[in-house]
């Protein structure tokens, strides 16, 4: 690209992103939901974290970053206000139909990233990547979650059952948005018995948070977010080698 700031599809003109795809760019296609995340950090967690991920990562590896898909499958924080949940049918035929138009007009390497984890989210993701594949088999789809890599960082720079708007996410805000995380460090614990099948009830997870966020700063958000930059370019150079 002449202008490499230019790196969001919406901000492209038509011919210029046939161009683009004929020299055949990373597409990278950010995904998040509209969650609680405590009484400190936005809504839109999931979807600012990889986001911006995606801007910083475009330029490390030739990519171009789509607008981002900003609802997923939360049904555990559902009883929280301000979550919308989605069927796993709906993200993942919107998801399909979505990388399957991609292969249309000439994409040919998509990495999904997700800024939301849930298991039954993630799977919607790959079951939408692995039948567009097949529609249109000149795609390569990697899916993934920005915290895939985060959570490498338990037990290291958190303690091993640190969780969901707890410490490292609320320091990767810290670094990423501060002015959209608020003064509140609550502490949370999920108290939900493992293998049980359903989600927490308000006396188990009375809050939407999964660790001690007190000791959250920016430094260590900025540390989180070089480990993550780190290992997703890995991710792209391994898969899609020069």
């Amino acid at each position: 690209m002449t202008d490499s700031s230019r790196r969001r599809v919406l901000e492209l003109d038509s011919r210029s992103l046939e161009r683009e795809l004929e020299r055949n760019p990373l597409l990278i296609l950010p995904v998040g939901a509209l969650e609680a995340h405590g009484p400190h950090l936005p809504l839109g967690a999931d979807q600012i974290q990889p986001e911006l991920t995606a801007i910083a990562l475009a330029e490390r590896v030739d990519g171009l970053v789509l607008p981002p898909l900003s609802y997923g499958v939360c049904p555990g924080a559902r009883r929280f206000p301000g979550t919308v949940s989605l069927s796993i049918e709906s993200l993942r035929a919107v998801t399909e139909e979505l990388l399957e138009e991609l292969g249309r007009m000439g994409g040919r390497r998509v990495l999904v990233i997700s800024g939301h984890a849930e298991g039954r989210h993630m799977a919607a993701l790959r079951e939408a990547a692995d039948a567009a594949q097949r529609e249109r088999p000149q795609l390569k789809v990697v899916v993934l979650s920005d915290y895939d890599f985060v959570y490498e960082l338990r037990g290291k720079e958190s303690p091993p059952n640190d969780g969901h708007a707890g410490l490292l996410e609320t320091s990767r805000l810290l670094h990423l948005a501060p002015e959209l995380v608020g003064k509140v460090r609550p502490v949370g614990v999920d108290h939900r018995p493992a293998f049980r099948v359903g989600d927490s009830t308000e006396a188990e997870w009375p809050e939407s948070v999964v660790g001690d966020t007190r000791p959250a700063s920016g430094e260590l958000g900025a540390r989180i977010q070089a480990h993550v930059l780190r290992r997703l370019e890995e991710t792209v150079r391994a898969t899609w080698p020069a």
